[in-house]
């Protein structure tokens, strides 16, 4: 989740990317389905109220809101074909998005989760999708946060006590 090219580059990890595909990789292999989700929105921000703390200096604004680079994922992990890209609106992936339509009508109850941030896009989504009664594991080095204390705090003692979290390399290999 949130793996465009703006918001890797704003996350200078060497080793992510490479985790990162050989997690997409071993869900392909396994016959997973693999679901990309990207925030973005429509020219003018019209989404988007003055009052979002996160998003609202974007509110009313023109210029880059349509633009595809903005919602490109990054081509190190690019979607093939058959893999599904998701627009969403807001922190969480479920918000402003058919996310939780796609799951259902493929019949997923289980996910599994990276992103970046820790704190933002996989905490938000974690928390829904729990909400929502999926099944979860988090790839704790699968995803990535501006504070690193944050991202151990999340993944050691707050997503345990919603989902499994593991390493991308635990979870190849159980594949």
């Amino acid at each position: 989740m949130d793996v465009q090219r703006v918001v890797v580059d704003r996350y200078p990890d060497p080793g992510y990317l490479p985790r990162l595909r050989e997690a997409i990789g071993a869900a392909r292999t396994a016959g997973l389905p693999v679901v990309y989700v990207v925030v973005g929105f429509r020219p003018g921000y019209p989404e988007i109220s003055t009052r979002n703390k996160m998003f609202g200096g974007l509110a009313g604004r023109t210029g880059a809101a349509g633009d595809e680079r903005a919602t490109q994922v990054h081509p190190d992990v690019a979607p093939e074909s058959g893999d599904i890209l998701v627009t969403k609106r807001r922190v969480s992936a479920f918000t402003g998005s058919d996310l939780d339509l796609v799951l259902r009508a493929g019949d997923i109850d289980h996910l599994v989760l990276t992103g970046i941030a820790t704190s933002g896009v996989v905490l938000s989504t974690l928390r829904q999708a729990a909400d929502l009664d999926f099944g979860l594991t988090v790839l704790a080095d699968g995803c990535l946060d501006a504070d690193p204390e944050v991202h151990r705090v999340l993944t050691e003692k707050v997503f345990p006590q919603q989902a499994e979290v593991i390493t991308v390399a635990d979870w190849v290999a159980a594949r």
